[in-house]
């Protein structure tokens, strides 16, 4: 059946995944935001649900302070007789750390601690039960992939400690999983930093502390070479067979928007399917060189599940099935509870976040704490843009606001956010429209909003394409977002600013619509609505 990547667009990194029975779960890095380490279910592996987080309270995740793309850093899921486990790294916390859960819908344990230094561990369990671990490390001076046994619900090493490999001659080598199949012991990395260079390589051994041999035809995927893709920097990646005897790939790549090395909306969950050759060795795709394709073809398992037959629509160009994946975002805040989608950046102050379900609205009490602030916790509340070409609406509350500013920023970080905002002055409310990048912000557009017009409300939207961000705004008497009303611009703003390959530090993450309030409160009614518009005869 034929399917689209990404799996999971938007920024989504790092994934991991198992599998139990017919249901698999996957996990993501989070970084700076809060809660982290979302759950998402899936029983074809194209059409994903969020269902959770694995990390929901602070004594889980401190965040205090935290950098840009500091804080969680690549998580591990795996499930082992009954239990569930995640295993990850608060970088800027205290380092490598296990939470288990025997229900994954419920809450997860507070964090058990790993006295082991470096990122992305992992763990892996023997026919005999016994629990190995596997990281990154420094053991007698020599950086590589350290392993170890360990007791994976105290966090407790039970062995020496190994260094197990030092990769396959790429920098950075990271992102280390162990899999056990036909009595070799495989250890999967990345490798190439994760840029443009990433790739994944792969080494077996008949003991699982080594010493491995490395694959013949290393990288089992990399798109170093391959630059008329759209898709590039493809690695950090996990395994998973299912039910049917079909394996899988998971891993991170990122989609630049236009001949330029630039992409904007983060690194993304993709998925290729493997086969193992006569030699016991994975290919990953099916090109035979470690390249994938943003349309795939391959057998998908949950053929008959009620999602993928509700799904499963016919290709227009090769009349074959074709496995749909809608990633438009509707958010309303008329349901019971708020949307998983949305997060905090850093721990929230709860008190500052007001839903009210009964009357559809969100109100966001800002501080004195803007969204230009290093290490802060900002009033706000983001999703992440899964696509190039989008629209998005939303409904401010001009009536009764008191904040200093409040409205929806295209944001990637502190440095580097667009915005479009009611504002407060010494003359009374107005439109705003402003932009920062690196130490530069302005705001650009000031226009006031009459005593009479108060009462109406601002319906704010945001269209993007692979160019720019273009925010247009209209004062109407309606809360209904799928009215037809006529919009004003007020300004845009390059993707390039708001592109990983900008930013003044090294960064991990990607463009998120984020509702933010700053000095006094603002609200928002009915919900957000964003679609996904097409995006074709686009040519790198």
């Amino acid at each position: 059946m034929l399917f689209k990547n990404p799996v999971i667009p938007g920024y989504n990194p790092d994934p991991s995944i198992c599998r139990v029975g017919d249901d698999f779960y996957l996990v993501n890095s989070t970084f700076e935001f809060f809660p982290g380490v979302p759950i998402y279910h899936s029983r074809n592996l194209v059409n994903w649900e969020l269902t959770g987080y694995c990390l929901n309270r602070r004594s889980q995740l401190e965040l205090e302070g935290c950098r840009n793309s500091g804080g969680i850093y690549a998580p591990t899921i795996r499930y082992h007789k009954g239990m569930f486990y995640m295993i990850t790294t608060n970088v800027t916390d205290k380092g490598n750390f296990v939470v288990h859960t025997d229900d994954i819908n419920k809450d997860w344990s507070d964090p058990a601690w790993i006295d082991q230094g470096g990122i992305d561990p992992s763990l892996f369990w023997d026919d005999d039960d016994c629990c190995y671990y596997c990281s990154t490390g420094n053991l007698n001076g020599v950086r590589g992939i350290v392993a170890f046994k360990i007791n994976p619900m105290t966090g407790e090493i039970l062995s020496d400690k190994h260094l197990i490999s030092t990769g396959c001659g790429g920098q950075c080598a990271e992102g280390p999983h162990i899999y056990k199949k036909d009595g070799w012991y495989y250890l999967m990395i990345a490798e190439g930093g994760t840029e443009y260079a990433h790739r994944e390589t792969i080494q077996r051994s008949k003991n699982v502390f080594g010493p491995y041999t490395p694959c013949p035809h290393n990288p089992i995927i990399s798109h170093k070479e391959y630059k008329k893709s759209e898709i590039q920097a493809t690695g950090h990646a996990d395994l998973v067979e299912d039910a049917n005897g079909n394996w899988w790939l998971v891993f991170l790549g990122i989609r630049r928007f236009s001949h330029a090395l630039l992409h904007n909306l983060g690194r993304e969950t993709f998925l290729a399917p493997v086969t193992w050759n006569e030699d016991g060795w994975p290919v990953v795709g099916y090109n035979g060189n470690g390249t994938i394709e943003l349309v795939m073809d391959a057998p998908l398992p949950g053929i008959n599940e009620p999602e993928t037959i509700a799904n499963t629509i016919t290709d227009d160009a090769t009349g074959r099935p074709f496995l749909h994946a809608d990633h438009s975002v509707n958010i309303d805040f008329h349901n019971d509870t708020l949307d998983k989608r949305l997060q905090f950046t850093r721990n929230p102050d709860m008190s500052h976040y007001i839903y009210d379900s009964k009357n559809g609205c969100l109100t966001l009490k800002g501080t004195d704490i803007t969204l230009n602030e290093p290490g802060k916790s900002p009033t706000v509340l983001s999703f992440k843009q899964p696509e190039f070409t989008t629209s998005l609406k939303a409904v401010l509350k001009i009536k009764d606001s008191t904040a200093k500013r409040f409205g929806v920023a295209a944001y990637y970080n502190n440095d580097y956010h667009y915005e479009i905002y009611v504002g407060s002055d010494e003359n009374g409310k107005y439109v705003g429209f402003y932009k920062h990048i690196h130490d530069m912000g302005a705001e650009l557009a000031h226009i006031p909003i009459s005593k009479e017009d108060e009462n109406l409300n601002l319906l704010v939207k945001i269209d993007t394409d692979r160019e720019k961000y273009t925010f247009s705004y209209a004062l109407a008497d309606t809360t209904n977002l799928n009215a037809k009303i006529a919009c004003h611009e007020i300004g845009s703003g390059l993707n390039a600013g708001l592109s990983t390959e900008g930013t003044r530090t090294m960064t991990f993450t990607g463009t998120l619509f984020s509702l933010f309030a700053e000095n006094g409160k603002g609200t928002f009614e009915t919900g957000v609505a964003l679609t996904i518009n097409p995006d074709v005869d686009y040519k790198l």
